[in-house]
């Protein structure tokens, strides 16, 4: 179980053949960077190569009309000027004799790699295609797009493979709007585009392109659009979009982001189906900032760390507005956002007013200014290349004694090493509770195995103490780590594990427990939570309080500490670490006491090495309690913790 790259050298053939603006940014050096980029930094040599097949034109079928395929099938002996007129019938689309060829290994690429995947011979993977395909339509090309590739991949995972839930999630910076018509009445579909919209005055300037377009029919729900109104969205808006209506909606229904980013928005898809992720290359026009994002995300789907986010994590006020206008057109549908307290009724705030559309590609004065973005957004990820190389170990495990039916993947380091006898007492000197040998013996490996995190030579790692020890030990835990190279330690602390009374709010630790008794936050840097009900508000509490916290904070370190009576399940423990690594730049210690299953050692390790946690379960709704406690905390830290947010402030 790997990643697939697909590919084939053919799709590059078809180029632009006369002088047009409007589509000469459609190159093939799109592919070509990409997949040299890939190669430079190992990446390739990583994953399982297929070579793309084409299409038939019976799976073409799937979506398009005989006739439109037998029009593009013509193309391939028609002259340069014929081309060029049939062309122009088009909006923002040139052909070439070799564009049926490469559209049919386009469409091809996408339906490989839905098999390897559905059939296990890999756990997910990505097709590098052109031309692209989210704007084509049953009939019609558009915006670049020939034939609709992602669209007859779903359609073909639903005929030869029966999934009843599909996911798509379109983050061009174009809305898709081929695969919005497509699937708009097919209630298996969750189709979710973000794209740039600017009230309707940006490419390809449709009102159904706005919030308040969600489907028809039976798929009244299932086309989610999140329209960005203003330019130069960043990090904190994309991954607001992702925990606050993007995940909800997906766990219930079962512009100018850094390259970086694109790892996170991977790394949060991968918990859900399994981590069956099939991503597909379809747009980016800036080379550079292209084959950057490519590797980012091939990175996350090999499970390797994501790289800290750059920036401060504050969504846009217009990005605020629209994430509301969303939610309240998508709360008559969902249950998750109504318990949410999105309120069903949509601002006409993202109306499309009357204005001259803007044409597909930026105007020379844009164009630079995204240009100079990009530039600098590159510059951005060198310097974090630079500060945070990959550590020579993914994950580590410290165990005091050998644990039978621990099926560990074989990359997992089983740690033995301990801090000296002298450094370990001197820090279990404090705490009665570790006074007993099991329980020194326990923190030392607690310590080196943290240490080993803290100066680079290990990613993640996870370590089991003995429960009467369980609270000494976090308590020296994020003692050590502060003073020992953590900038910001994040501490979600479950169960029976309370912050130290004595533990200063410098601005360094964030103090998270699940598992108070009341729903409570003495200080911003420390916020207590019941344990919730049921499975829906356990889902909540992470989406909508633990991560927004996360991300909001920028810690450089988690510490996940499963205590006394925490009450996880094996996969919700899992989920709670997998979505953790996201925040710390993959730096999570995850702590158990010795008393928890082997299976949850075993699921923690294999989550922190880049696997998908297991599944959830059917969907269940948040008890009242468990959202009343949610909404007070989220009114109680919005002030502070900015990714909390899902509305613009009045």
């Amino acid at each position: 179980m790997g990643t697939a790259l697909v590919y084939h050298e053919d799709m590059t053939a078809a180029r632009l053949l006369w002088d047009d603006p409007e589509c000469e940014i459609e190159c093939p050096e799109r592919l070509t960077t990409a997949l040299e980029r890939l190669q430079q930094r190992g990446l390739e040599q990583r994953c399982l190569r297929l070579v793309a097949r084409e299409a038939s034109e019976a799976e073409l079928g799937l979506v398009h009309s005989p006739e439109y395929v037998a029009l593009l099938r013509g193309t391939q002996a028609l002259g340069t000027r014929e081309l060029q007129a049939l062309s122009k019938q088009y909006d923002a689309v040139y052909l070439h004799p070799s564009t049926f060829h490469c559209a049919r290994l386009a469409a091809g690429a996408a339906l490989q790699l839905v098999d390897a995947v559905l059939t296990g011979a890999v756990r997910n993977g990505l097709a590098l295609v052109r031309p692209p395909g989210h704007h084509s339509q049953r009939a019609t090309a558009n915006g670049f797009c020939v034939f609709n590739n992602v669209a007859i991949a779903a359609k073909h995972a639903q005929q030869k493979h029966g999934l009843h839930r599909i996911l798509i999630v379109d983050w061009d910076i174009h809305h898709g709007q081929g695969i919005q018509y497509i699937f708009e009445d097919d209630p298996s579909v969750l189709y979710f585009s973000w794209h740039r919209y600017e009230h309707g005055h940006f490419w390809p300037c449709l009102r159904e392109s706005d919030a308040d377009a969600v489907g028809r029919g039976r798929g009244l729900g299932f086309t989610v659009n999140l329209p960005w109104n203003q330019v130069g969205m960043g990090n904190a808006d994309y991954v607001a979009a992702f925990l606050h209506v993007l995940l909800p909606l997906a766990f219930e229904g079962q512009m100018l982001a850094t390259p970086e980013c694109f790892a996170h928005l991977t790394q949060l898809l991968q918990v859900l189906a399994g981590g069956r992720v099939c991503a597909v290359l379809e747009g980016g026009y800036h080379l550079e900032s292209l084959s950057q994002s490519v590797c980012m995300m091939v990175q996350a789907l090999l499970g390797d760390p994501a790289l800290p986010l750059s920036g401060p994590m504050e969504p846009h006020g217009s990005a605020l507005e629209s994430l509301q206008c969303v939610r309240a057109a998508q709360a008559p549908h969902w249950v998750s956002l109504r318990q949410q307290g999105a309120a069903p009724v949509l601002s006409s705030g993202t109306r499309c007013p009357e204005g001259r559309p803007s044409p597909l590609p930026p105007g020379e004065p844009e164009f630079k200014a995204v240009v100079t973005q990009a530039a600098a957004a590159l510059s951005s990820l060198l310097d974090q290349l630079r500060l945070h190389p990959t550590p020579p170990v993914r994950v580590a495990v410290a165990l005091t004694a050998p644990v039978t039916g621990l099926a560990l993947p074989p990359s997992v380091l089983c740690e033995e090493g301990s801090l000296p006898q002298e450094e370990m007492q001197a820090w279990a000197r404090p705490h009665e509770a570790l006074a007993q040998d099991e329980a020194l013996i326990a923190l030392g490996k607690v310590l080196y195995l943290l240490d080993r995190i803290l100066d680079g030579q290990v990613s993640s790692g996870t370590a089991a103490t003995p429960v009467p020890a369980a609270a000494a030990t976090l308590d020296v835990a994020v003692r050590y780590g502060l003073s020992h190279g953590a900038q910001r330690l994040l501490c979600v602390a479950v169960g029976k594990l309370d912050r130290p009374p004595d533990l200063t709010d410098d601005g360094r630790n964030l103090w998270l427990n699940i598992g108070g008794e009341e729903a409570t936050a003495p200080s911003i840097f420390h916020v207590s939570v019941p344990l919730p009900v049921t499975p829906g508000g356990f889902l909540s509490c992470v989406l909508a309080l633990v991560l927004p916290l996360a991300y909001s904070f920028q810690p450089d370190l988690v510490l996940v500490a499963l205590g006394p009576g925490h009450g996880l399940r094996d996969p919700q423990a899992a989920l709670l670490a997998a979505l953790l690594r996201g925040p710390a730049g993959g730096r999570v210690f995850a702590l158990v006491d010795e008393e928890s299953t082997p299976q949850l050692a075993t699921v923690l390790a294999r989550v922190l090495n880049g696997e998908a946690p297991p599944s959830l379960g059917p969907f269940s709704m948040a008890a009242p309690e468990d959202t009343q406690a949610l909404m007070y905390l989220r009114g109680r830290l919005e002030p502070r913790w900015k990714m909390l947010q899902v509305a613009a402030p009045p």
